[in-house]
């Protein structure tokens, strides 16, 4: 049965920047698809968003670090290797953003939009990745979903630094399918719209910025961290098996317009 296919009983996620919005929503529906679920947070405690998926009836670990740490990646690996003893999902969704114009931007914001949205996503994937491609237990293969964006495609205006990093997650996603598909690692991205998450803030509260975001998507609306919850679900199961480096663009039709 095809809705069979999207069922993740018993795996195991990792959602990186959990505690609220986005990837709060993503853990969820993972939780609810069937999946235990560590969830992570920086600044944030992810203690809710572990609360909810433990109402799903799933397991849940909460987790803190500071992903502009380079030790963050393995430690995190490390906790959830020692709670679950495996790993089949990574979810890494984490990520920060410096507004500024070029001439602008310091080397230290740079340092750190490229450290937590680019450095660390290879950190984990690699760390996993190796989990993956050499599992003891007899099973094959992973899912490693990136979150990328609409910077990946479009230059953006005063965000170099996360423009260079979204773009860079692209190309790693690509990257790293093509080296892992043989065996069964689907690694693959979403690119999600303009979303109502702290992030974004700055653009909801800028009446004439708003007004033209909303004016070029043909949905008419902002998106939901919630409407995440089936792309998100889709590439973390069989249902992707045979999709590798794609990255699925949920932005009510901005790319279309």
């Amino acid at each position: 049965m095809i809705l069979d296919k999207f069922r993740l009983d018993d795996k195991v996620a990792l959602v990186t920047g959990a505690s609220a919005g986005l990837g709060a929503a993503m853990a969820i529906a993972l939780a609810e698809a069937g999946a235990h679920v560590a969830a992570h947070g920086n600044t944030h405690d992810p203690s809710e968003t572990c609360e909810l998926i433990r109402r799903a009836g799933r397991r849940a670990l909460s987790l803190r670090g500071s992903l502009a740490e380079k030790e963050t990646p393995q430690r995190l690996i490390s906790q959830i290797l020692e709670e679950f003893g495996r790993i089949d999902i990574l979810i890494n969704n984490a990520g920060t953003i410096r507004r500024a114009s070029a001439v602008d931007t310091c080397e230290d914001d740079w340092d750190a939009v490229i450290a937590v949205n680019l450095s660390s996503v290879f950190r984990l994937s690699q760390l996993a990745g190796n989990y993956m491609l050499e599992r003891k237990d007899g099973t094959r293969g992973g899912k490693i979903v990136n979150i990328a964006s609409l910077l990946s495609f479009q230059g953006g205006l005063n965000v170099a630094s996360y423009s260079a990093s979204k773009g860079g997650v692209a190309q790693l996603t690509k990257a790293l399918a093509n080296e892992w598909a043989q065996h069964g690692i689907n690694v693959n991205a979403i690119a999600p719209g303009y979303m109502q998450t702290d992030l974004t803030s700055a653009l909801q509260s800028d009446q004439a910025r708003n007004r033209q975001i909303l004016e070029r998507i043909p949905a008419g609306r902002w998106g939901e961290p919630e409407d995440l919850a089936g792309a998100v679900v889709f590439l973390s199961s069989s249902a992707s098996d045979y999709l590798h480096g794609h990255i699925l663009v949920v932005d009510g039709g901005w790319m279309g317009r």
